[in-house]
């Protein structure tokens, strides 16, 4: 359900960015449009909650936030945090590895920028479902810096340097893109993030003892569901960053990931 709202005032400024995320998505992505609308309304209650300007934005995006959750309490993505923060992840990764890969085989276009500035966007809704882990952080700096740098490039007239920026070109707060900018993200298909169906007639306590064989012996190291899923994210950040060639964090999330599952201890 599409929302209109009033033009943000000064005070709210920062929550533009999550709005005209969320306008994007009202149809090709509910998910995405929710979890963008919550993350500015939360913001923007800790920015101004008293001026009948803030008042005439929050107050309506509040009413649109909770008759959206009746609407669709079937959708698990939307009712769930778990499988939300699941959901805008993946989503916030296409959208960084279609920009990766354009930014890697030196096509610079209006797209590129926006891809990397919507997938900053989303790490930040993240942030609604608790702290980032460091792979994420990762990927959201990045996306950031790669968006204010070819943005700046392009509007100076020169030419970006393809792949990984140096540490010196860190520009994670660079302004936002010129609407010139943002005109469109490519389609990422609405899927909704069904998590795996738990066995038929497994009482939940079987799920917490379940265990994991360690190939190289007969000994098993009993893992919490909650270390099964953590050691699944940890190979998918590996498959992620070798999707742009970034072998170092490959490894070093697929050794904390082989680490967990042979003894139920996470690496620091």
């Amino acid at each position: 359900m599409a929302l209109s709202l009033p033009p943000c005032p000064a005070s709210l400024k920062t929550i533009q960015h999550f709005l005209k995320l969320a306008t994007e998505h009202d149809t090709r992505d509910p998910v995405i449009s929710y979890w963008s609308r919550l993350t500015a309304l939360q913001t923007g209650l800790t920015l101004d909650k008293s001026s009948n300007e803030a008042l005439a934005v929050l107050l309506p995006l509040m009413d649109w936030l909770e008759k959206e959750k009746i609407d669709k309490q079937v959708n698990e993505a939307i009712t769930h945090e778990v499988v939300a923060s699941a959901h805008v992840e993946n989503y916030a990764m296409k959208l960084f590895l279609v920009a990766d890969k354009q930014d890697r085989a030196a096509n610079f276009d209006k797209n590129v920028v926006k891809c990397f500035y919507s997938a900053g966007i989303l790490f930040d809704v993240m942030q609604t479902f608790g702290p980032l882990t460091p792979e994420v952080a990762h990927y959201r700096k990045y996306a950031k810096m790669k968006a204010a740098y070819i943005h700046n490039c392009l509007k100076n007239g020169e030419t970006p340097i393809a792949g990984p920026l140096a540490e010196d070109d860190d520009n994670e707060d660079g302004e936002e893109p010129p609407e010139k900018h943002q005109e469109e993200i490519p389609s990422v298909p609405y899927q909704p993030y069904n998590p795996p169906s738990a066995p038929i007639q497994t009482p939940a306590t079987d799920m917490a003892s379940m265990a994991i064989t360690d190939p190289s012996s007969n000994n098993t190291v009993g893992l919490p569901y909650d270390k099964i899923a953590r050691a699944q994210k940890l190979c998918k950040y590996a498959i992620s960053a070798l999707d742009y060639q970034d072998t170092n964090t490959a490894v070093e999330n697929l050794t904390k990931a082989l680490h967990l599952v042979k003894t139920g201890q996470e690496l620091e």
